[in-house]
């Protein structure tokens, strides 16, 4: 069996190729069951949780996404996720690949953004708002910057010196970026706008919205969490990644729902229906559009796949 450690994930996945085989998946014929979760008991800390991710394309590769959330671990000076990803062989059932699985998730992540971006985000986008600074800001800034013609990358941060730092990094990966203080301000020059974060309250308002923008927002995965608020809803043109997981998981679509100020209509297409051109996606230079992501098992199977074939240079 192919074992990849996260650097040999990383270098596996480059961005160009990874948006180009989620594009395929999304279009294809995958299978995608209902993720599980499984709550286990950790004698005198929070429980734990065991979540399982299948997919798999009939005939040809089957995968599932094995994660294992202990939220006291920080408590060991440990991560508080662990996770692996098990590609096998949908024809024999052998067992393929073992994927580093929070390399293969941060970047599949960041290429279904700009896969959407590259449907909804205006073809003449140049400036970026990160906000956030955890793992998945400097995959966000590399995936956009291949489907849009970004010239400048504002990074902000609830903790500066982090914003700092990730600003330095995308610095030293040859992007022009800038640690900003001033969220707002950066909000209304930014033509694409990529949150990932666990906030609970919004953090963009849609009164910042200039006319073309395009929020991409990857954080908020509960429905307790919300990284935009009710006036951006109301202002954009929203879409989805996966209507069931968006509309029962993301707080920035649960949220609106259950008030009333999005109807279940009002969410124009999934990610299926862009990529398929069932869905024309923008439709104006001013129009202002909104890309909810929670992620999907076809996504890390994509991923999967591409690393195992790119690795070993050719497919089962």
């Amino acid at each position: 069996m192919l074992l990849l450690s996260a650097e040999e994930t990383r270098k596996a996945l480059a961005f160009p190729a990874l948006i180009a085989a989620l594009d395929a998946m999304f279009r294809g014929s995958c299978v995608t069951p209902v993720r599980h979760h499984h709550t286990m008991e950790v004698p005198g800390e929070a429980a734990a949780t065991l979540l399982l991710m299948p997919a798999w394309v009939p005939g040809a590769y089957t995968g599932v996404k094995l994660l294992n959330l202990f939220p006291d671990n920080h408590q060991r000076q440990l991560p508080t996720i662990f996770g692996q990803y098990l590609l096998s062989s949908a024809k024999t059932g052998e067992m393929l690949a073992l994927i580093d699985g929070g390399e293969l998730t941060a970047r599949r992540t960041a290429a279904t953004s700009a896969l959407a971006a590259d449907k909804l985000a205006r073809a003449d986008a140049h400036t970026m708002l990160m906000v956030g600074t955890g793992r998945l800001s400097l995959n966000l800034i590399e995936a956009h910057a291949i489907t849009r013609p970004l010239e400048r990358f504002f990074i902000w941060g609830r903790d500066p010196d982090k914003a700092k730092a990730i600003a330095a990094e995308a610095q030293a990966a040859g992007f022009n970026a800038t640690q900003v203080t001033d969220l707002k301000a950066a909000a209304e020059a930014a033509d694409i706008i990529s949150c990932a974060t666990l906030s609970s309250e919004p953090l963009i308002k849609g009164e910042w919205l200039k006319p073309g923008a395009h929020v991409d927002l990857v954080g908020a995965f509960k429905p307790s969490m919300r990284e935009s608020d009710d006036e951006a809803v109301r202002r954009a043109s929203v879409f989805v990644d996966t209507h069931a997981g968006a509309r029962t998981e993301g707080g920035d679509i649960v949220q609106p729902l259950t008030s009333g100020v999005l109807k279940p209509d009002d969410i124009l297409a999934d990610l299926s229906d862009l990529v398929a051109g069932r869905h024309p996606g923008r439709s104006s230079l001013q129009e202002i559009t909104l890309f909810k992501s929670v992620g999907a098992a076809l996504e890390d199977l994509a991923g999967a796949i591409l690393a195992f074939e790119t690795v070993n240079g050719h497919a089962t």
